[in-house]
């Protein structure tokens, strides 16, 4: 099974509603100054090159990302001239050094096979005394939809474990990420934990883009049979913290840290 990351609609349901809350927040934090040229690397749909075309002023914007179907997506969602998208690998950036004014990374270096090298590149495309800035769902502890998810699967299943987040991407957990982008030469590293409430109408809100295809944890419901599908539903309606008017209210946290190059 694998991470299947290609339907754009499905990604924005289940995932991309909350990453827009997160981007907001982190390039407030970032404070990159107008007209700079920015880099966006695993740009998946778009939606932080849009959330620096509205807050940042920027006087443009490359995004690269791996999947065709994302960039395609991306594309028609974000059509502002200033951004340009291409089809790229983050470990192997095909663009020139010392170009870009900001460099940025938003919930994709954990599924980068090398991330190391995948900051290195970020680091040559960066302009010296530029800024570089990445974050990372806390997937072990802070993304409370996921977290549910995982613990009622896995009591169910432990098989699952194999394909829980917080169990898969160390990076992803406190401190990880700020050590890795100071192993890599990133100098004068921040690290902040951003939060922001991820809120539901009822438990379909909930549930329903677990049903989407789209990212691990949807892969593994519906690579269940329907039987197990339901048991597993039921068990993460027990757990969650419902409220009486069928209401959720949880907290997804993500790491962030930023530096100069």
């Amino acid at each position: 099974m694998n991470d299947a990351w290609q339907n754009g609609n499905a990604y924005e349901r289940f995932m991309g509603r909350w990453s827009h809350l997160i981007a907001r927040e982190f390039l407030t934090w970032l404070a990159v100054p107008p007209n700079s040229r920015w880099l966006d690397v695993g740009c998946g749909t778009g939606s932080l090159s849009k959330q620096i075309l509205e807050a940042n002023q920027p006087g443009s914007i490359v995004a690269v990302d791996a999947s065709p179907e994302f960039v395609e997506f991306a594309q028609q969602s974000v059509t502002d001239p200033a951004v340009q998208f291409k089809v790229g690998l983050a470990q192997s950036l095909e663009l020139a050094s010392n170009q870009f004014d900001a460099v940025v990374s938003g919930l994709v270096l954990n599924f980068v096979s090398q991330p190391e090298g995948a900051v290195a590149e970020m680091l040559r495309v960066t302009k010296p005394g530029g800024t570089l800035g990445i974050f990372l769902w806390d997937y072990a502890v802070g993304m409370e939809m996921l977290r549910y998810f995982w613990d009622a699967a896995v009591a169910l299943d432990k098989n699952a474990a194999d394909l829980d987040e917080g169990l898969r991407f160390p990076l992803c957990q406190q401190g990880r990420l700020e050590s890795l982008v100071g192993e890599c030469g990133l100098k004068q590293v921040e690290m902040v934990p951003i939060e922001v409430k991820t809120n539901f109408e009822d438990f379909a809100d909930y549930w329903s883009p677990f049903l989407g295809h789209v990212g691990p944890a949807p892969a593994y419901v519906m690579s269940l049979t329907l039987q197990n599908r339901q048991r597993l539903e039921e068990k993460v309606r027990a757990a969650l913290p419902i409220d009486a008017n069928g209401a959720i209210s949880l907290v997804a946290r993500a790491w962030a840290v930023k530096g100069m190059a």
